[in-house]
């Protein structure tokens, strides 16, 4: 009796020493803290753990596998699985997916912001350009346009830039640069240490960037329609490890990003800009809004910074080609 109890033991303890072997843990590179950026990423380890019934485990670390600009070259070593990175980081290692950061001057939702990264993340010029760092573009971090929340006196008009140092991606500090701004680049986790110290006047962002970093809490004004575009930050995943998953496992990965990025445009839509808007009400920000003048002055600059960008990387790759069909879905 004794040992069929200890071969049934023993069965047991093996089975159960399988099931673990086969169980998989990623490891996901974030930084700063959780926010309306990282909800999608959160929903989708929720919801992979409940499809794979837990076979499959996303580890989520805000700043304790990399430096926010580095997790692109952390995953093309394989240091972890997943990541978050935004391509004004280090445009130069990322080059074609900048195209979505140009300023096109359009306000779209973020149902059809998600869209349009999805189709361009998908186009083979983007796609060969990730292969070099062994990444494969996981979902998008679809983002309002970017506005302004800095310090001093509100701009009158568009000259008024001159001088204004300001934290932004590429296409919209591009534009701002023909008035005299100045591109002043420091990482997410620095906006508010260098607000409070003068190294900028303020960020150009999105609703979450200021309600994280409290912005509003130190500025004076802020702008409403400057809509001179905003940062492509996808989450990405070592493509090795993506081949490496199971069948179910990679099913149960890929069959949760829908639900994952309904999650996150309802919570922005629903939570984050309404807190945004009260917040800057309250701190008693000037509010900055252009004219139609303005704006169509801001587009004619606007449209030789893209006209520059298809002349800088056209020699890397065909930036006409990809420019075109960004173009074409913004303006659907």
């Amino acid at each position: 009796m004794k040992s069929k109890f200890t071969r049934f033991t023993m069965t047991a303890v093996a089975l159960a020493f399988s099931a673990e072997a086969m169980a998989v843990e990623w490891n996901v590179s974030l930084w700063g803290k959780r926010r309306a950026f990282t909800e999608h990423v959160e929903k989708l380890a929720e919801l992979v753990k409940e499809k794979s019934g837990g076979d499959l485990t996303l580890n989520i670390s805000y700043g304790g596998l990399s430096k926010s600009k580095e997790n692109l070259d952390g995953i093309s070593i394989g240091a972890f699985e997943m990541a978050q990175t935004c391509s004004f980081y280090h445009p130069g290692k990322n080059p074609t997916i900048t195209a979505v950061e140009l300023p096109f001057l359009k306000d779209l939702s973020l149902s059809r912001v998600r869209e349009i990264l999805d189709e361009v993340h998908q186009h083979p010029i983007v796609v060969k350009d990730l292969a070099r760092w062994n990444a494969t573009i996981l979902m998008p971090t679809p983002l309002p346009q970017y506005n302004i929340v800095a310090k001093g006196d509100a701009p009158a008009a568009l000259a008024d830039f001159d001088g204004l140092r300001v934290r932004g991606p590429g296409g919209m500090l591009s534009v701002l640069a023909n008035y005299g701004a100045v591109k002043t680049n420091v990482p997410f986790s620095e906006v508010r240490q260098s607000m409070d110290s003068g190294v900028i006047d303020g960020p150009g962002g999105a609703q979450h960037l200021h309600l994280a970093t409290k912005s509003y809490t130190v500025g004076q004004w802020y702008t409403t329609n400057l809509n001179l575009g905003s940062a492509d930050c996808p989450v990405i995943v070592n493509t090795d490890a993506l081949a490496a998953l199971s069948d179910s496992n990679r099913a149960a990965l890929m069959d949760s990003i829908d639900g994952a990025m309904t999650h996150y445009v309802d919570n922005y839509n629903n939570n984050t800009i309404g807190k945004y808007d009260a917040a800057v009400k309250e701190a008693g920000l000037t509010a900055v809004t252009f004219s139609a003048d303005q704006v169509a002055e801001l587009n004619e600059v606007a449209a030789k910074v893209r006209g520059e960008w298809i002349e800088k990387h056209k020699g890397d790759f065909d930036a006409q080609e990809l420019f075109d069909f960004t173009e074409g879905l913004f303006n659907q």
